[in-house]
């Protein structure tokens, strides 16, 4: 249970990254909705990471939930927000992908 709210947490974390991006190309009063999601969405990330970090291991906990943020932002800007993609990138993200699934694999 507690690897299921991480990984919601990671999301939330996504959630907020993805608002700001798109508060920054947004005006007036849309901007401050997205504004109001990052706001959300980053008070929800850190509880439920807090929650989780109640039974798992600091070190691997907080490095799966920086590393599915940082997973899903790159794939938000990519897919929402028309980043360039090329080779390199998609490499060290594999890369990143394959060292989240080890160490969850060696945790207790």
């Amino acid at each position: 249970m507690n690897w299921i709210v991480l990984i919601i947490a990671g999301l939330f974390e996504v959630a907020f990254a993805a608002c700001l991006g798109k508060a920054r190309t947004s005006t007036g009063s849309e901007a401050y909705w997205w504004y109001s999601g990052f706001l959300v969405s980053l008070v929800s990330s850190m509880l439920l990471l807090m929650k989780a970090l109640q039974n798992l291991p600091i070190g691997t906990a907080y490095t799966i939930w920086t590393a599915i943020g940082a997973i899903g932002t790159v794939l938000i800007g990519i897919f929402v927000f028309k980043e360039p993609t090329n080779f390199w990138r998609i490499f060290f993200l594999l890369t990143l992908v394959g060292s989240v699934i080890g160490l969850k694999l060696i945790s207790h």
